[in-house]
This record gives structure tokens, C-alpha cells and sequence, in this order.
């Protein structure tokens, strides 16, 4: 169960959090990242570490959804994601963007992201994100493409506050985000039903259409799964 921390502790912690913390909690079913080779040949379809039923799955949860790609595409990717976990920002710079051109651009596919942070910095990550508002996925991107900048930092409250200046943010819209208990209850919220109700324990974790993949997954292997469901 996620340990309850105050909203005066979730600012203050982003300038104290231990960066080997960060690293601990960032896992995956396999153990390290899959390789990014997007012109290797085809791959046999990975094997599903089972599946949830998706009309549960797609649920309205804790937060409204933020998605990329057509509502109807048949084929839907959850994505549970740690804003601090470095398979994610892996997947964010290498693999997303050829999923997002090969099958979300092209009305295939969609991609719904959901918060599952490991760390109060990864909280932080998300809030912004979630205040960001109709900049959700742009804000959610920079912070995975630039982790190196802010999620090992010793001060990691100076360095989200320059990223989210950015994104149009003040310093007191910042501060504002940062200290919104009914956000941060939602936040935490959306990851404990994950793992309560589909068995996330690790990030990044896929459901393509009702399939589960924990672990980071190259461009091809997201292939080989989506063509067999087209």
C-alpha cells in the first residue's frame, strides 16, 4: 500500500529524494530494457503475461483518460507509467515515436496513458502533467525525454519548476499544483487501482487490448502485436 505523504512533504521531498530511491522503484518483468532497433526483421508476437477484461479496463477511473489517436481505433495500448522510471522515458524516446507514426497517426491504434508513479517526484511529474491541461502529453513527453535534467538532480523542485515555466506555468501556478491534496489523491488513486485491479507491479506495463506486457517492448515487438489484432 502506498504510504500517505502530505502535500507539504511531496514539494519538500523533491529537493531531498535520494536519486538511488528513484532508480530502485523503476522496474520491469524482464529486467532491463528492450533493445530500440526498428529495422531489425519481424519478430514473433511476445506472449502476453495474461489479460484483464477490457470493458473493466476502460472503466472511467479516478482521473478523466488522456489518450493520443482515434477513440475508435481498434486496437487501445494502456500505458502505466512512472514519470521517474527510465524504461519509460526509454520507451517515450525511442519506441513511442514510431508507434505513434506506424499505428497512431494512421487510426489503427490509440494510446491511453495512466499515472502509476513510484516516488514523490514521479507524483509531482504527473500533477504538473495534469495541470498542464489540454498540454498533458506534451508536458508527460518532455518529462520522460528529459529526465537526465530533473529526476536525479539534488534540487528536483528548481529543475520541474524551469520545465514547467515552459509549459506557461508561474511560479504560483506551480506552487498551486503542487500543493493540490484532491490532485494528489487522484494521482495515487489511479495507481492503486492498477495494481489492485489489473496486477500492475512494474512500469512500464502495456494492456493492448486487454493483453498485458510488463516490461519495455522495441518498436517491433509492438508490431508483431498489433498486426495480429488488425
Amino acid at each position: 500500500m502506498t504510504r500517505f505523504v502530505s502535500r507539504r512533504n511531496v514539494v519538500a521531498s523533491l529537493a531531498t529524494l535520494p536519486a538511488t530511491a528513484l532508480l530502485a522503484a523503476c522496474s520491469d518483468s524482464n529486467g532491463a530494457s528492450a533493445p530500440e532497433t526498428p529495422e531489425t526483421p519481424k519478430v514473433a508476437v511476445p506472449e502476453a503475461q495474461g489479460s484483464v477484461d477490457v470493458d473493466k479496463l476502460m472503466e472511467p477511473g479516478a482521473l478523466p483518460e488522456k489518450w493520443v489517436g482515434d477513440e475508435d481505433a481498434p486496437v487501445t495500448i494502456v500505458e502505466y507509467a512512472s514519470t521517474t522510471c527510465g524504461h519509460c522515458g526509454n520507451f517515450h524516446r525511442n519506441t513511442y515515436p514510431a508507434l505513434k507514426e506506424k499505428y497512431i497517426d494512421t487510426g489503427k491504434a490509440r494510446l491511453v496513458l495512466r499515472e502509476f508513479p513510484f516516488d514523490p517526484r514521479a507524483e509531482a511529474g504527473f500533477m504538473l502533467a495534469r495541470c498542464a491541461d489540454d498540454k498533458y502529453f506534451a508536458m508527460a513527453d518532455v518529462l520522460f525525454k528529459q529526465q537526465d535534467a530533473w529526476v536525479s538532480v539534488e534540487n528536483a523542485r528548481e529543475a520541474l519548476l524551469k520545465i514547467a515555466r515552459l509549459a506557461g506555468f508561474s511560479q504560483e501556478s506551480f506552487e498551486a499544483c503542487l500543493t493540490d491534496q484532491k490532485l494528489l489523491e487522484d494521482v495515487r488513486a489511479v495507481k492503486d487501482r492498477g495494481a489492485k485491479e489489473f496486477g500492475v507491479d512494474s512500469t512500464p506495463t502495456f494492456f493492448v487490448n486487454g493483453k498485458k506486457y510488463a516490461g519495455a517492448m522495441s518498436i517491433d515487438e509492438f508490431s508483431a502485436i498489433i498486426d495480429s489484432m488488425l
